[in-house]
């Protein structure tokens, strides 16, 4: 399945622009949001201003961390069936069956070099290479 819209939640600004940018690039036509706020992003989807394909997820955000949030919207009808991708620097094995038995979906471990960024979305998003 090819997502068109997706939203990606993430408090670091940087790592936001990297990974719009290298989904612009994997393909012009997906439709990316962002937001830093984690409170904030579930308030919006909550209230149907929302309603992404997929949601890529950091854990480490201040206010609603990525485990709160992905507890919060699992809990929610309208919201459970949202695919949650948790795209975080962290790679502990703990942290990563924590948060599938949350309800995440997957588990990506943000790559150190844009290159490879753009070759994971690429390969994740089945975009044509």
């Amino acid at each position: 399945m090819v997502y068109q819209n997706i939203l990606h939640i993430d408090d670091d600004a940087d790592d936001q622009e990297l990974f719009l940018t290298a989904i612009h690039q994997v393909s012009p036509d997906i439709n990316c949001t962002a937001l830093s706020d984690a409170t904030e992003a579930l308030q919006q989807l909550q209230k149907n201003e929302l309603r992404p394909d997929v949601i890529f997820l950091d854990l480490n955000m201040p206010v609603m961390n990525g485990e709160q949030f992905l507890t919060e919207i699992k809990k929610d009808q309208s919201l459970k069936d949202i695919p949650v991708i948790i795209f975080s620097t962290s790679s502990q094995p703990n942290t990563i069956k924590i948060t599938k038995e949350l309800g995440a979906t997957d588990f990506i471990t943000k790559p150190d070099r844009y290159q490879e960024l753009v070759k994971l979305l690429r390969a994740f998003l089945s975009a044509p290479q």
